[in-house]
């Protein structure tokens, strides 16, 4: 599947659904890829992307319109919880976490 047929890449659901922590090893303050700015502090060892712990959660990271055209405006720099959701997703898939995000926002599941 080529990229561009990817729903990932155009969905942005999970982006406004779940609340995304992870370590701050991940900053790019602290030689990862993360940029700092669109964090926010949680413990001494995780932090969080700014937003997603709203009661209507949208990652700071999240351009465009959920279901209509969103991606990932870091994309390349995403943290690890990032990286590891939706993973069949490009196969045109989704799972059960995939599914309730879209349900979420009232758009049909990728099976």
């Amino acid at each position: 599947m080529a990229e561009a047929d990817n729903p990932c890449v155009r969905c942005g659901a999970c982006c406004a659904a779940f609340r995304v922590d992870f370590s701050v090893e991940e900053l790019d303050s602290r030689f990862g890829r993360v940029p700092d700015g669109l964090t926010v502090e949680v413990t001494d060892g995780t932090c969080r992307m700014r937003g997603t712990d709203h009661a209507q959660p949208r990652c700071a990271a999240l351009v465009g319109t959920v279901g209509v055209q969103a991606h990932c405006g870091i994309y390349e720099w995403r943290p690890s919880p990032c990286r590891e959701f939706g993973l069949l997703a490009p196969l045109g898939r989704g799972d059960e976490a995939c599914s309730r995000a879209r349900a979420r926002h009232r758009l049909p599941p990728l099976d």
